[in-house]
């Protein structure tokens, strides 16, 4: 059995293209890809009818290849192909960075939009993000990603791009609200369903996710102040909340994340 879940929305024609893609890399690289999925604005849930296709994937080497004093680079990108963007990481640099805190694996891992993979993979890592994701550190990442987008924006701007800040506070404030996890979702429709918001905010953001969705420019424009409120006070909050450093769970990360590596390229 083999992960597939693609969208009736979705191109048959670049769906097919990305899948030939995938076969590619595998055959001329060498390696295998037990997870492809799609990232960027179709699998957050709010596409535009222009959005580019983002595909993500891991992959694994054969054991051979990780036995030299001279390892090849940890990613395998692809030239972009009009909408078309296929990029990947060496299973080592996912979880590196997973370690590291960095959420995009996690994103990877929850993405809704799957185009290949392998169950067991995914489960496993799955399991494994939970168990040793760092909450402070991937809410940082979070703080990170969207404070940078957010003084871009500036109050006004681009409102396609508003929606680069109000996802990671999304993401915070999921994480705010559950304080025993550290794998928030990466759809903003299921982080609304799964926070306890004003009824205002709700309304703006459906309203402009909706917008979105029909429009290939939505055009610039300030923020609506339910949003704009919300984003500067899930930073702020962010900000002071999520400080910690615990180095015994790192080291405790890094031997579990070690012996996942192990099992999948030794079989």
């Amino acid at each position: 059995m083999t992960l597939r879940s693609i969208p009736t929305s979705m191109d048959p024609a670049v769906v097919a293209t990305i899948d030939g893609e995938l076969d590619r890399i595998e055959r001329e690289h060498r390696v295998t890809v037990p997870l492809a999925i799609e990232s960027g604005s179709r699998a957050w849930g709010f596409p535009s009818p222009d959005s580019d296709y983002d595909c993500r994937f891991v992959y694994v080497r054969p054991l051979r290849d990780y036995l030299t004093p001279w390892p090849g680079r940890d990613v395998i990108e692809t030239p972009l192909i009009g909408l078309l963007d296929v990029n990947g990481w060496d299973l080592v640099k996912a979880l590196r960075l997973l370690v590291n805190g960095n959420a995009v694996l996690i994103e990877w891992l929850m993405s809704p939009i799957v185009y290949r993979g392998d169950p067991r993979f995914r489960d496993e890592l799955r399991d494994l993000a939970d168990d040793i994701a760092d909450r402070n550190r991937v809410a940082r990442h979070y703080l990170h990603l969207g404070g940078r987008q957010w003084r871009l924006f500036d109050g006004s701007g681009s409102l396609k791009k508003m929606f680069y800040s109000l996802r990671p506070a999304m993401a915070l404030r999921w994480l705010a609200e559950h304080p025993d996890r550290a794998v928030a979702p990466m759809h903003l429709p299921t982080l609304l369903d799964q926070c306890d918001l004003p009824a205002d905010l709700v309304e703006s953001i459906t309203e402009l996710t909706e917008l979105k969705s029909r429009t290939r420019e939505m055009g610039s424009g300030t923020a609506p102040r339910p949003i704009a409120d919300f984003i500067g006070t899930e930073f702020t909050r962010a900000a002071a909340e999520f400080t910690g450093d615990d180095p015994e769970r790192r080291s405790r990360a890094q031997a579990l994340a070690a012996e996942f590596f192990r099992s999948r390229v030794q079989g």
